[in-house]
């Protein structure tokens, strides 16, 4: 299926971009959530009337995901949970518990942002994880996990 892109997909495409992506990937994810169009005449011709409207909505998230990500940068939590003589953790820290921290800190940032590239936390020390605040936008954060007996 052709997909007019309504914003900037990672690995996909700019706004704008015409693309041809699986049927059930336009159905079930792009269209619902706002981030592409079918790629009909009709709506070719609506886009091509508000793409201004939608590069300055564009510009201007991506300008407040900047500002957030200047707050964010370096920040450093802790999360405490139960560990062993050793330090490895007998649960684990997941993006649920990041995720929870930083909201105690003050900072508004949502599970789906917080990458763990080797999946979930399972023993104590500090890890330096990744925030996407955009698409464009990351920011670097330190999470130190202390284990307690």
């Amino acid at each position: 299926m052709q997909v007019i892109l309504m914003e900037r997909v990672v690995n996909l495409g700019g706004l704008g971009d015409v693309v041809k992506v699986k049927d059930g990937y336009a159905r079930n994810f792009l269209i619902p959530q706002g981030k592409a169009k079918r790629a009909t005449p009709e709506n070719l011709a609506e886009f091509e009337k508000r793409r201004a409207d939608l590069e300055k909505a564009q510009a201007d998230a991506l300008g407040a995901a900047q500002a957030r990500a200047a707050k964010l940068e370096g920040a450093t939590v802790q999360v405490t949970r139960k560990a062993g003589v050793d330090g490895r953790l007998f649960g684990s820290v997941t993006t649920i518990d990041i995720a929870e921290a930083l909201q105690a800190a003050g900072h508004e940032v949502e599970r789906a942002m917080i990458r763990l590239p080797q999946g979930p936390l399972k023993s104590a020390g500090e890890y330096h994880i990744d925030v996407a605040l955009h698409s464009d936008v990351l920011a670097h954060v330190t999470v130190a996990v202390v284990g307690e007996q």
